[in-house]
């Protein structure tokens, strides 16, 4: 998937906003596209939105798989980078603003891989995703996986500072374990949770997904 975009490459910088500069796919995308892909395609869905598409590489995947994609996002770089591109409808938005009318209740699956940890308020992001859903329609998130075994290492090695990258600006600032990233989706009635891992061995996994329906 070509070279990762600079928030991969860089434990460190000061920027206004989260920065791309590249239409490479995220590191992440390796791992997670099989996954969701094959959850999306379970689900039967046809118009999906990528909910903090960044460069819009991912979106652009979608489309290629035969899926009608819209990608929105907050960065302005990753926006200016991403409507380069063809097949795919893009727009910048800042997630902690209501979504947009003409997104509301015209997706049949809302996908957001690895953007729930930059956010302040990550229940914002919850919000727009079911305000975009139909009802049934499915939601996808992926955010790194936290867990016992996983931290421990990390903590054994002296690994936390080039894991959670705090001299990054508009890196992670919420850090997700299975428990409470089910408690968010469930103070939103989503019951139905799936839950899988992604990337190395489930307890040491890179990332973890969550997927639930919209209630009807």
């Amino acid at each position: 998937m070509g070279e990762p975009s600079p928030t991969d490459r860089h434990a460190a910088y000061a920027a206004p906003e989260f920065v791309w500069d590249n239409d490479a796919h995220a590191a992440a995308h390796r791992y997670l596209a099989g996954p969701v892909l094959a959850r999306l395609h379970a689900s039967g869905a046809r118009r999906v939105l990528d909910l903090g598409c960044g460069n819009g590489a991912f979106s652009t995947l979608l489309a290629r798989e035969g899926y009608e994609t819209t990608g929105i996002d907050h960065s302005i770089s990753g926006i200016g980078i991403a409507k380069a591109r063809r097949g795919v409808a893009f727009a910048q938005h800042d997630l902690n603003a209501p979504l947009p009318e003409v997104h509301v209740g015209r997706y049949d699956a809302v996908v957001s891989l690895e953007v729930i940890e930059h956010l302040l308020l990550p229940r914002r992001l919850i919000e727009a995703a079911l305000a975009a859903l139909r009802p049934g329609g499915l939601l996808v998130v992926s955010t790194p996986y936290h867990g016992y075994l996983k931290n421990l290492a990390l903590a054994l090695l002296g690994a936390f500072d080039s894991h959670w990258h705090p001299l990054r600006d508009y890196g992670h600032v919420k850090f997700f374990s299975r428990r409470t990233l089910s408690a968010l989706f469930r103070e939103y009635g989503l019951t139905e949770l799936d839950f899988s891992t992604a990337g190395r061995v489930p307890p040491f996994a890179k990332s973890m997904i969550l997927c639930a329906k919209k209630p009807r």
